[in-house]
């Protein structure tokens, strides 16, 4: 059975099904072993990690939660999250806004890809030409943030980090955007996305690159990326306070454990603890070479169960509610015994989106897409049940979200 326990309950002997963290937040070769040393002990105690998992089958036993009982407590109270979002609305439909959108994505790999280069080189930031590429970015999105966000998950390995960039950038408009910021201070926060992990390219290739866990010597080099990225932003003109927040503090946690100063709770800007979300957040649903990326649904599900000590947990809320329960790109079940591609959010809330039907699991056979609108009456009543694994159906939802279907 496996069981969820707090680390004061941790003993030899108990063996570790899931450290509950991000992959960058631990420094383990795996994520489940047997609990033999006293320095695991002391490394999970040094990790800020509070809360973890275990398999009471294959080590010893301890009071606390079942995993199902948890997940169906993450289950219920997402749901209400849901249910009180605002709905902000979108001016064009994905299917409008599709071609631009890729188009601005392309564009932005395009920049930050060379203005991180020149990093690299030992150039300074040409600043004016990332600032058109991020104003197209925040319009995309104000028009209809699902589309780009969407496109924003598909990476290639040898290009993550500038990939990432770009995501975060999109994901941190579009979040700033829920929060009511005004355009200028959207616009800002987007810099700072694109910007925060300028510092990694100070950081020598072998270990950025490296296809598996660091060691602890690298894993303290690779940390001091955030360090090395605000010697960069002070050498270079025009760079606004935000950017610096963005940059110094993505890293930060709300209960004191991250890096590089260890801030907590009000030390931490508004902004810092947004991106820290963001950046988790994209890091976790990203395939890499020693990682395979979370589906969108069970990603906002672990930010969310990890919000009391990573993340301030009110902004894990609205960032939920920013995306929905049921990010774009998703794969659901549907009471009809359907699967479905969510296409975009409806404006009767996030629990009725619109969703691309794909897949007929009572005949076990693909159907041809159709778009359904959950929140009408054509829907005939259809709803999710949940979100479903990709790779259990062989579907994959981009190649589906980017079909121009009527």
């Amino acid at each position: 059975m496996i069981k969820k326990v707090r680390k004061e309950d941790l003993k030899l002997g108990m063996y570790i099904h899931d450290l509950n963290c991000g992959w960058m937040d631990h420094n383990f070769f795996r994520s489940r072993f047997m609990l033999r040393k006293e320095e695991d002990l002391q490394k999970i105690h040094a990790s800020g990690i509070t809360e973890l998992y275990i398999d009471t089958v294959k080590g010893i036993d301890a009071d606390g939660p079942t995993q199902q009982e948890v997940e169906q407590k993450i289950h219920d109270s997402m749901t209400d999250i849901a249910a009180a979002a605002a709905n902000l609305g979108h001016t064009t439909s994905h299917k409008e806004e599709l071609a631009v959108a890729k188009a601005i994505h392309g564009e932005a790999n395009k920049v930050i890809h060379s203005m991180l280069t020149d990093v690299r080189l030992g150039k300074q930031i040409q600043v004016e030409r990332m600032e058109p590429v991020v104003a197209q970015v925040t319009d995309s999105i104000l028009r209809n943030q699902g589309t780009l966000v969407s496109l924003c998950r598909i990476k290639e390995g040898d290009t993550y980090t500038f990939q990432h960039s770009v995501s975060v950038c999109a994901l941190l408009v579009t979040f700033c955007r829920y929060m009511g910021m005004d355009r200028d201070q959207i616009q800002l926060a987007g810099m700072g996305g694109m910007l925060h992990d300028i510092g990694k390219m100070r950081v020598p290739d072998h270990i950025l690159n490296k296809p598996g866990k660091l060691t602890d010597e690298e894993f303290g080099t690779m940390k001091s990326h955030v360090t090395l990225g605000l010697e960069v932003l002070q050498q270079t003109p025009g760079i606004s306070p935000t950017v610096f927040q963005v940059t110094g503090q993505h890293h930060e946690k709300f209960k004191g454990a991250g890096y590089p100063l260890g801030l907590a709770d009000a030390e931490i800007s508004t902004l810092g603890k947004m991106a820290a979300i963001v950046d988790v957040y994209d890091a976790i649903t990203s395939n890499r070479v020693y990682h395979r990326g979370m589906e969108p649904g069970l990603a906002l599900s672990k930010l969310f169960e990890w919000g009391e000590n990573h993340f301030d947990p009110a902004l894990v809320q609205h960032f939920i509610q920013a995306l929905g329960i049921y990010p774009v790109g998703s794969l659901v079940k549907l009471d009809s015994e359907r699967l479905a591609v969510v296409v975009e959010q409806s404006e009767a809330g996030l629990l009725y989106p619109v969703v691309r039907v794909v897949f007929d699991i009572r005949r076990n056979q693909l159907v041809s897409p159709v778009d359904l609108d959950l929140s009408r009456p054509e829907s005939g009543g259809d709803s999710i049940v949940g979100n479903e694994n990709p790779e259990s159906w062989r579907i994959d939802p981009f190649r589906y979200l980017t079909l121009a279907v009527n």
